[in-house]
């Protein structure tokens, strides 16, 4: 089996139909570090490689599928990535070329050859729904967690699958809330398969994956190319550029650049219970005028 620092892929011991791509950080909430969506990719690669798996399942070890991007490190510090610039000005296309190849090691799932089922318990949050959402099916326990928190500030989900997964109106709440759904009311809104209680989480993804295993791969890849090719034709890769772009610019505009200030300041923790707290965030010139106050008190 290969081997990787991020996560872990093998066949499972009863069903070697099914391989299982285990996102292993348990220690940091399996937050995506910069190593983790080429690992996903080239894990992806292996399982379609190998003629004998027909479905990968993707799940999160330890207390949840993924919590995000690691970012307490890059938000609290002034470090130079290509991701958070501290030169002004800022360089968008090195941004992009970051973060859409983030993007197309997720969409490795979506694009597999063999379908794919996110197995999510505890929470997919912010990078971690984007990872879940591009697998092809989601099984969620009650009381997990979705969402992407940073649209609120810092943040624009690059995968773009909220609307073609919800629909616009839907799509449209989680993005401007930045809220969190659970499980139940994921599946009652169709973005999850399914969602059961917590302890018939793997039983109950095992059930769907064992049963897709049976299928022939050619049958599964032709319906699978059918529908991607439905989402494609809806302007799915477009969508995926303005959305990467527009991340980038959430990460270096004021208000995500007072954000960053808050962070360094005050400690991310700071920022992010701001962000969440649903008071309003700084914008504009309110914004310039706090970033120019903490780092005049740096100074």
């Amino acid at each position: 089996m290969p081997t990787f620092e991020t996560l872990q892929i093998d066949k499972d011991q009863q069903n070697p139909r099914v391989a299982r791509l285990l996102l292993n950080r348990p220690e940091r909430l399996n937050a995506i570090s910069d190593e983790m969506p080429r690992e996903i990719r080239e894990a992806v690669q292996w399982a379609n490689a190998d003629d004998e798996v027909h479905v990968i399942m993707v799940e999160g070890a330890g207390k949840g599928f993924c919590g995000g991007y690691d970012l307490t490190g890059y938000a609290e510090q002034r470090m130079e990535h290509p991701c958070q610039q501290e030169k002004t000005p800022w360089d968008p296309m090195v941004d992009y070329a970051c973060m859409k190849q983030n993007t197309e090691d997720f969409m490795a799932l979506w694009k597999s050859a063999k379908p794919t089922i996110a197995k999510v318990h505890g929470a997919a949050a912010a990078g971690g729904s984007d990872i879940a959402m591009c697998c092809d099916l989601l099984v969620m326990a009650d009381n997990a967690r979705i969402g992407y928190m940073p649209t609120r500030v810092w943040g624009c989900p690059t995968t773009a699958m909220w609307t073609y997964r919800l629909g616009p109106m839907r799509a449209k709440q989680m993005m401007f809330t930045g809220d969190l759904i659970d499980g139940k009311t994921a599946a009652e809104w169709g973005l999850a398969t399914l969602s059961v209680p917590a302890e018939e989480l793997d039983a109950a993804a095992m059930k769907l994956a064992a049963r897709i295993a049976g299928v022939p791969r050619a049958q599964l890849a032709m319906h699978k190319m059918v529908v991607n090719q439905v989402m494609l034709n809806m302007g799915l890769e477009q969508t995926q550029m303005m959305a990467t772009v527009f991340d980038g610019i959430t990460r270096h505009n004021p208000e995500g650049l007072w954000f960053r200030r808050q962070a360094q300041a005050h400690g991310f923790k700071s920022a992010i219970e701001w962000r969440d707290s649903g008071r309003p965030i700084p914008e504009g010139d309110e914004a310039r005028a706090l970033i120019r106050e903490m780092e005049d008190r740096r100074l």
